[in-house]
């Protein structure tokens, strides 16, 4: 599973692969269409998905991708749960996908997007994509 260059920006709904960068911002690739577009950094705000974590209560934090794997590994047994279900089913759902969760920290909202990015990505097949380094990791073993 490969994050790498992939982008959550604000204002606009969904993810976005990084095609270039200008030193006033990014120039973003859709992943369904292709098409690429300039996001301004003035009016923009850009999230790395392999940067982003999760609170838990330890104080600690676990990395998106770990998360998506959760999800995965779940995925016939524990469906995720519509994103716009009750706020009680949501953090049911995400107490199943990672327990150690900080319930005070991470918001209804957070478990939404998180819901929303997983099945964006796991229905365009976007999983899939492995970094080199990842493809040698899984050869040497």
């Amino acid at each position: 599973m490969n994050l790498e260059n992939l982008v959550a920006v604000s204002g606009m709904s969904g993810i976005f692969r990084i095609a270039a960068n200008r030193n006033n911002g990014l120039i973003i690739e859709d992943l369904i269409s292709g098409k690429k577009k300039f996001a301004s950094a003035r009016k923009h705000q850009f999230s790395p998905l392999e940067s982003i974590a999760i609170f838990t209560d330890d104080g600690e934090s676990v990395e998106l991708k770990k998360v998506f794997q959760n999800m995965m590994e779940q995925l016939n047994d524990n469906p995720p749960v519509s994103a716009n279900a009750r706020p009680e089913e949501l953090h049911d759902y995400f107490m199943d996908v990672l327990p150690t969760y900080d319930k005070d920290k991470v918001r209804t909202g957070d478990i939404k997007k998180v819901i929303k990015w997983f099945e964006f990505l796991h229905e365009n097949d976007l999983f899939n994509l492995e970094s080199p380094s990842e493809e040698n990791k899984e050869e040497e073993e």
